[in-house]
Protein backbone atom coordinates (compact mmCIF):
# COMPACT_ATOMS: atom_id res chain seq x y z
CA UNK A 1 0.00 0.00 0.00
CA UNK A 2 1.36 3.16 -0.83
CA UNK A 3 1.34 6.35 1.67
CA UNK A 4 -1.37 8.13 -0.31
CA UNK A 5 -3.53 4.82 -0.09
CA UNK A 6 -2.42 4.57 3.54
CA UNK A 7 -3.85 8.41 4.29
CA UNK A 8 -6.99 7.61 2.54
CA UNK A 9 -7.31 4.57 4.78
CA UNK A 10 -7.17 6.40 7.84
CA UNK A 11 -8.75 9.74 6.99
CA UNK A 12 -11.89 8.23 4.85
CA UNK A 13 -12.44 5.11 7.54
CA UNK A 14 -15.99 4.02 7.25
CA UNK A 15 -15.74 2.51 10.88
CA UNK A 16 -19.27 3.59 12.55
CA UNK A 17 -21.06 4.19 9.15
CA UNK A 18 -24.48 2.12 8.81
CA UNK A 19 -25.18 0.79 5.28
CA UNK A 20 -26.88 2.54 3.05
CA UNK A 21 -31.30 0.91 2.28
CA UNK A 22 -32.67 1.87 -1.10
CA UNK A 23 -35.99 1.54 1.01
CA UNK A 24 -34.70 3.12 4.58
CA UNK A 25 -36.53 6.05 3.78
CA UNK A 26 -40.67 5.69 4.88
CA UNK A 27 -42.95 5.42 1.67
CA UNK A 28 -44.92 8.63 0.90
CA UNK A 29 -48.10 6.06 0.40
CA UNK A 30 -46.97 4.91 4.05
CA UNK A 31 -50.35 4.14 6.07
CA UNK A 32 -52.68 4.38 2.49
CA UNK A 33 -53.98 0.74 3.52
CA UNK A 34 -54.83 1.60 6.93
CA UNK A 35 -57.31 3.26 6.42
CA UNK A 36 -59.94 0.86 4.74
CA UNK A 37 -61.75 3.20 2.70
CA UNK A 38 -63.75 2.28 -0.46
CA UNK A 39 -61.31 3.90 -2.36
CA UNK A 40 -58.77 1.24 -1.53
CA UNK A 41 -60.93 -1.75 -2.28
CA UNK A 42 -61.97 -0.73 -5.39
CA UNK A 43 -60.45 -3.58 -7.51
CA UNK A 44 -57.91 -2.51 -9.35
CA UNK A 45 -59.08 -3.17 -13.10
CA UNK A 46 -61.50 -0.71 -12.39
CA UNK A 47 -59.31 1.83 -11.39
CA UNK A 48 -57.57 1.11 -13.99
CA UNK A 49 -60.70 1.59 -16.30
CA UNK A 50 -60.98 4.85 -14.69
CA UNK A 51 -57.12 6.29 -15.08
CA UNK A 52 -57.54 4.85 -18.91
CA UNK A 53 -60.57 6.80 -18.99
CA UNK A 54 -59.16 10.24 -17.79
CA UNK A 55 -55.65 9.78 -20.06
CA UNK A 56 -58.31 9.53 -22.97
CA UNK A 57 -59.79 12.57 -22.18
CA UNK A 58 -56.07 14.30 -22.61
CA UNK A 59 -55.06 11.82 -25.81
CA UNK A 60 -52.42 10.84 -22.63
CA UNK A 61 -50.10 13.84 -23.64
CA UNK A 62 -47.62 13.94 -21.09
CA UNK A 63 -47.35 17.59 -21.15
CA UNK A 64 -50.93 17.94 -19.73
CA UNK A 65 -49.59 15.65 -16.17
CA UNK A 66 -50.52 18.17 -14.18
CA UNK A 67 -54.16 18.04 -15.45
CA UNK A 68 -54.34 14.24 -15.52
CA UNK A 69 -53.32 14.47 -11.87
CA UNK A 70 -56.18 17.01 -11.13
CA UNK A 71 -58.66 15.17 -12.42
CA UNK A 72 -57.57 11.40 -10.91
CA UNK A 73 -57.47 13.48 -7.53
CA UNK A 74 -61.02 14.75 -8.40
CA UNK A 75 -62.09 10.96 -8.92
CA UNK A 76 -60.65 9.77 -5.77
CA UNK A 77 -59.47 12.57 -3.48
CA UNK A 78 -56.17 11.71 -3.39
CA UNK A 79 -53.74 10.18 -6.14
CA UNK A 80 -53.49 6.34 -5.70
CA UNK A 81 -50.25 4.36 -5.68
CA UNK A 82 -51.79 2.38 -8.88
CA UNK A 83 -52.48 5.47 -10.62
CA UNK A 84 -49.57 7.34 -10.78
CA UNK A 85 -47.67 3.68 -11.55
CA UNK A 86 -50.08 3.41 -14.73
CA UNK A 87 -49.58 7.08 -15.82
CA UNK A 88 -45.99 6.46 -15.60
CA UNK A 89 -46.59 3.65 -17.89
CA UNK A 90 -49.40 4.84 -20.05
CA UNK A 91 -47.37 8.36 -20.39
CA UNK A 92 -44.25 6.66 -21.19
CA UNK A 93 -42.62 9.00 -18.25
CA UNK A 94 -40.26 8.20 -15.66
CA UNK A 95 -42.29 7.50 -12.21
CA UNK A 96 -40.08 9.62 -10.74
CA UNK A 97 -41.01 12.66 -12.60
CA UNK A 98 -44.60 11.68 -12.07
CA UNK A 99 -44.16 11.04 -8.26
CA UNK A 100 -41.81 14.47 -8.45
CA UNK A 101 -44.92 16.15 -9.94
CA UNK A 102 -47.18 15.08 -7.51
CA UNK A 103 -45.44 16.05 -4.88
CA UNK A 104 -44.24 19.40 -6.01
CA UNK A 105 -47.72 20.87 -5.66
CA UNK A 106 -49.31 21.12 -2.29
CA UNK A 107 -52.90 20.48 -3.79
CA UNK A 108 -52.16 16.83 -4.64
CA UNK A 109 -52.10 14.31 -1.63
CA UNK A 110 -50.54 10.70 -1.99
CA UNK A 111 -52.62 9.48 1.52
CA UNK A 112 -56.61 8.83 1.37
CA UNK A 113 -58.13 12.36 2.02
CA UNK A 114 -61.81 12.79 3.93
CA UNK A 115 -65.14 13.88 1.95
CA UNK A 116 -64.58 17.18 4.00
CA UNK A 117 -61.54 19.43 3.79
CA UNK A 118 -61.27 21.48 7.04
CA UNK A 119 -58.70 23.99 6.65
CA UNK A 120 -57.81 26.22 9.79
CA UNK A 121 -55.73 29.69 9.03
CA UNK A 122 -52.92 30.06 11.44
CA UNK A 123 -51.59 32.93 9.56
CA UNK A 124 -50.72 36.24 11.77
CA UNK A 125 -53.85 38.12 12.85
CA UNK A 126 -55.50 34.52 13.03
CA UNK A 127 -53.06 33.41 15.25
CA UNK A 128 -52.86 36.28 17.86
CA UNK A 129 -56.92 36.28 17.84
CA UNK A 130 -57.13 32.58 18.90
CA UNK A 131 -56.71 30.77 15.73
CA UNK A 132 -54.35 27.63 17.72
CA UNK A 133 -57.49 27.36 19.95
CA UNK A 134 -59.69 26.48 17.19
CA UNK A 135 -57.28 24.27 15.86
CA UNK A 136 -56.82 22.41 19.50
CA UNK A 137 -60.90 22.01 19.71
CA UNK A 138 -61.11 20.59 16.00
CA UNK A 139 -58.57 18.00 16.88
CA UNK A 140 -59.92 17.09 20.24
CA UNK A 141 -63.72 16.82 17.81
CA UNK A 142 -61.96 14.71 15.24
CA UNK A 143 -59.12 12.82 17.29
CA UNK A 144 -56.80 13.94 14.73
CA UNK A 145 -53.84 16.09 13.96
CA UNK A 146 -53.28 18.94 11.12
CA UNK A 147 -52.18 16.60 8.12
CA UNK A 148 -54.14 13.21 9.19
CA UNK A 149 -58.18 12.11 8.28
CA UNK A 150 -60.42 10.19 10.31
CA UNK A 151 -60.61 6.48 10.14
CA UNK A 152 -63.96 6.84 8.45
CA UNK A 153 -62.33 9.47 5.86
CA UNK A 154 -64.90 11.84 6.89
CA UNK A 155 -62.72 14.72 7.65
CA UNK A 156 -59.17 15.73 6.81
CA UNK A 157 -57.21 18.33 8.75
CA UNK A 158 -55.01 20.86 7.59
CA UNK A 159 -53.34 24.15 8.39
CA UNK A 160 -52.34 27.07 6.19
CA UNK A 161 -50.39 29.99 6.77
CA UNK A 162 -52.81 32.79 5.34
CA UNK A 163 -56.16 32.73 3.07
CA UNK A 164 -56.07 36.40 2.76
CA UNK A 165 -58.90 37.50 4.91
CA UNK A 166 -57.60 38.78 7.91
CA UNK A 167 -60.31 40.68 9.15
CA UNK A 168 -62.28 37.61 9.54
CA UNK A 169 -59.93 35.77 11.49
CA UNK A 170 -59.80 33.54 13.32
CA UNK A 171 -61.32 31.25 10.03
CA UNK A 172 -61.97 28.08 9.33
CA UNK A 173 -62.34 26.93 5.65
CA UNK A 174 -64.65 23.55 5.11
CA UNK A 175 -64.97 22.29 1.76
CA UNK A 176 -63.85 25.96 0.71
CA UNK A 177 -66.79 27.63 2.34
CA UNK A 178 -65.08 30.02 4.83
CA UNK A 179 -66.00 30.49 8.47
CA UNK A 180 -64.95 33.93 10.44
CA UNK A 181 -64.54 34.74 13.57
CA UNK A 182 -64.03 31.18 14.96
CA UNK A 183 -64.30 30.47 18.84
CA UNK A 184 -64.17 27.24 20.53
CA UNK A 185 -67.73 26.80 20.95
CA UNK A 186 -68.80 27.54 17.11
CA UNK A 187 -66.14 24.58 16.43
CA UNK A 188 -68.90 21.26 17.50
CA UNK A 189 -72.10 23.03 15.60
CA UNK A 190 -70.11 23.97 12.36
CA UNK A 191 -68.39 20.35 11.99
CA UNK A 192 -72.42 19.01 12.50
CA UNK A 193 -73.27 20.69 9.67
CA UNK A 194 -71.11 18.41 7.40
CA UNK A 195 -72.80 14.98 8.86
Amino acid sequence: MNTRDNKLSKKGSLKGLRPFRLNSSPSPFQGEGDKGGEVLRQPLNQLEGKIGSILDNYQSDKNLLVSILQDIQAEYNYLPREALTQISQDLGVPLSQVYSVATFFKAFSLKPRGRHIINVCLGTACHVRGATRILETIERELSIKPGDTTKDLKYTLETVNCVGACALGPIVIVDGKYSGQMKADKVKPLLENYD
